[in-house]
């Protein structure tokens, strides 16, 4: 039987198939860059602390930040680093994703620490961001951030694609992701995300999910040809943009093969220029 459906705004747009933007944060150290995703567009940030060295500190400011500007915070920890959930929940985090999830017993170890007793087994505080910092007794603090936590499961491995079903009817879980990258790694053809193997993961988790009333979203496929097929087998719209890292890697290449072609359609007459002058001084 599916799990008692959350009021929850977010987990509520993706039940109604409005399509959500999520950009991963990796290399930056300031919340400048949430302020430049609400601005572009995005619905959600997903710090990965599983890929970079970022301190928790500086993972709870771009949460809490998140959470001023009326954006979703989700941060993915390192792998089976449970003990830094309650903290991140506590500095601002809407959920946590978890990756490389392949048994229910690991699923369930998320949520339980996710959520206050009796549902978990999050430690008691009265201050937190998402409550402005007010002091909250727990008979009204705990039920408000239980309803707005998010548990996202992240399977990446054939192990946890066989254990689909269970993790999906674990209650306190709410989005089942798959993570192509790795699955594709681990099934011997990485990057290939065309390959039937990948198709039948995803309906595997896709049924799964439908039966247990939990949400389905896919990362890594960033052929869009193929990510619309695989959608189609019932994928959530929710959607990774990418991480701050490739997209400043991809803007800095563009601006530098633009200059390239355009400084060749418009050579300069270096004889013209005077002994003081340099091609950089236009620039200044």
């Amino acid at each position: 039987m599916p799990d008692q459906i959350r009021n929850n705004a977010f987990l509520d747009r993706l039940r109604h198939g409005e399509l959500t933007l999520m950009i991963g944060i990796r290399s930056s150290r300031t919340t400048e860059v949430v302020r430049i995703a609400r601005e572009t567009g995005h619905h959600a940030i997903m710090v990965d602390l599983e890929h970079s060295a970022m301190p928790l500190s500086v993972a709870a400011e771009m949460c809490a930040t998140a959470n001023d500007l009326g954006m979703a915070a989700f941060v993915r920890i390192p792998e089976r680093d449970y003990g830094i959930i309650g903290r991140l929940l506590d500095g601002g985090a809407t959920g946590i994703i978890a990756p490389r999830i392949e048994t229910v017993e690991q699923a369930a170890s998320v949520a339980r620490a996710c959520r206050f007793p009796p549902q978990g087994q999050r430690s008691q505080l009265a201050m937190v961001p998402q409550l402005g910092m007010r002091p909250t007794p727990a008979k009204d603090l705990n039920p408000r951030l239980d309803d707005a936590t998010i548990v996202h499961i992240l399977i990446e491995t054939p192990e946890g694609i066989a254990n689909a079903d269970a993790i999906a009817a674990l209650p306190g879980t709410d989005i089942i992701a798959i993570g192509a990258n790795d699955l594709c790694a681990e099934l011997g053809m990485p990057g290939v995300f065309g390959d039937h193997r990948l198709k039948e993961c995803v309906a595997k988790a896709a049924a799964a999910c439908r039966r247990h009333g939990k949400l389905l979203m896919l990362g890594g496929v960033g052929d869009l040809a193929i990510l619309r097929e695989l959608m189609q087998l019932g994928v959530s719209p929710l959607q990774l943009t990418g991480t701050d890292t490739d997209m400043i890697f991809g803007a800095a290449e563009d601006r530098c093969r633009r200059l390239i072609a355009w400084h060749g359609q418009n050579e300069f007459d270096r004889s013209s220029m005077s002994p003081h002058s340099s091609p950089s001084a236009i620039h200044e």
